[in-house]
């Protein structure tokens, strides 16, 4: 691992990350087991500021593949994603953090981190009292270039500093202000979890059946009928398990086309399109672009 930061070294440390891209070569959404809050592992509070008092700092991750482990911060946090995809999880949601998209989370927000192989992102925290209504959930927001310009620059202050200063004090209220307005604006790339036993297993059967799931094959492997799965869905989680499952088809379509050499052709057979034009038709509608300008675009970055 290469990095900037000590509090990756110290979220390493403590959650075991899996360091062998070549076992690891995509992010695959489709094998996160059900939620089982019963028996998780206590989860750390990591002070990134290590008893500094700057009102804003950053850092830049950039390296092998890191699973963070369950954990919260004593700041506010936005993550960019320069290159590679980063996976966040909590215990209400699973999000996407796509190249040129980037994650808030919210000080005290226990969550999780998955850092795909040659990933790199820029990191900005911020003290609470600078974001009035940072919100309980963890979110994806779309990133103006000003945002991102100035997340970069933030990386002249590292958030361990021992504490801030007129100029970087200014600096990050801005950022701050900027990333407050930014926040009523989200994109829709996350999945749903749930504590229901038979919804986290349909959900879990769901994604990792991507390429051939029919509802029927849920509902039988879940030991349900599929009239009972409809009704557990709408119930459970507010959507019905066929939007379930475009978004999770969706989302597994964006992390493969930010790898290198994959096509749209045979991103569409991987998340169960037959047509090339109805998964372009669809992710058009779920994105707001085509997979080949998502591709491009994430590419180029």
């Amino acid at each position: 691992m290469t990095g900037s930061a000590t509090s990756d070294r110290d979220l390493s440390e403590a959650a075991k990350p899996r360091r062998d891209p070549s076992r690891r070569p995509a992010l695959d959404l489709s094998h996160r087991p059900a939620l089982d809050l019963s028996h998780r592992p206590a989860r750390r509070v990591i002070e990134l500021r290590r008893g500094g008092r700057a009102l804003g700092g950053s850092y830049l991750y950039e390296g092998d593949g890191l699973i963070t482990g369950w954990h919260s911060h004593e700041v506010h946090q936005i993550e960019y994603a320069l290159h590679g995809v980063v996976e966040v999880e909590t215990d209400s949601a699973h999000y996407l953090l796509p190249p040129q998209q980037a994650a808030w989370i919210p000080a005290g927000l226990e969550h999780q981190a998955v850092m795909n192989p040659d990933v790199k992102t820029v990191a900005v925290m911020f003290d609470p009292a600078l974001v009035a209504a940072p919100g309980d959930r963890a979110r994806i927001l779309a990133v103006s270039p000003l945002i991102r310009e100035m997340m970069i620059y933030a990386l002249r202050w590292q958030i361990d500093r021992a504490d801030g200063d007129a100029q970087s004090d200014a600096f990050f209220r801005t950022l701050a202000n900027l990333v407050a307005e930014a926040l009523d604006h989200e994109a829709p790339l996350s999945l749903p979890t749930s504590e229901h036993p038979i919804v986290a297993a349909a959900m879990s059967y769901t994604k990792a059946h991507l390429a051939s799931v029919s509802a029927e094959e849920v509902s039988r492997a879940v030991s349900v009928s599929e009239r009972t799965l409809r009704r557990l869905f709408q119930d459970t989680l507010g959507l019905p398990w066929r939007t379930y499952l475009l978004h999770a088809r969706m989302l597994r379509a964006m992390a493969l086309l930010a790898a290198p050499g994959q096509s749209v052709q045979e991103t569409a057979s991987a998340v169960g399109f037959d047509s090339l034009s109805s998964f372009t038709r669809a992710f058009a509608q779920f994105s707001g672009e085509t997979p080949s300008g998502y591709r491009k675009r994430v590419a180029d970055e």
